[in-house]
């Protein structure tokens, strides 16, 4: 094989590699949320509008969610929030299915709205204890 054709060859197969990294390194990779922010003395996060804000159970000395009543709804995005809380056994869904983030109602009940009901990535709340 000639010179030149070995380089049209490895050119050939080099662009072909290139193209195909090229094709593939977008596949499959899904953005990231933004994270929530501070900002006003509160933790601002983008939620989906009408999310349920669940009342809390006042049997417990820690006030956990009580998914069985809402307290109210949150029609606000963004919305304010202020803490979070982990391993709950009802679960709240979405990419943390084990947590709840504290907030208030827009009609001025206080109560937990579930993950999944916010689509900023909530692990930049503290936690409430």
């Amino acid at each position: 094989m000639s010179t030149a054709k070995v380089r049209a060859a490895l050119s050939a197969a080099l662009m072909g590699a290139t193209m195909g990294v090229v094709g593939l390194s977008g596949a499959g990779t899904a953005a990231a949320a933004a994270p929530c922010w501070y900002s006003g003395g509160h933790w601002w996060c983008n939620n989906v509008s009408g999310a349920a804000v669940y009342d809390y159970n006042r049997d417990t000395a820690r006030a956990y969610p009580d998914p069985a009543h809402i307290a109210g709804r949150m029609y606000s995005n963004p919305s304010w929030f202020d803490c979070r809380i982990e391993n709950v056994s009802t679960g709240g869904g979405g990419p943390h299915p084990n947590r709840w983030i504290w907030t208030k109602a827009d009609n001025g009940a206080w109560g937990w709205m579930k993950d999944s009901a916010i689509y900023s990535e909530t692990n930049s709340l503290p936690a409430c204890w």
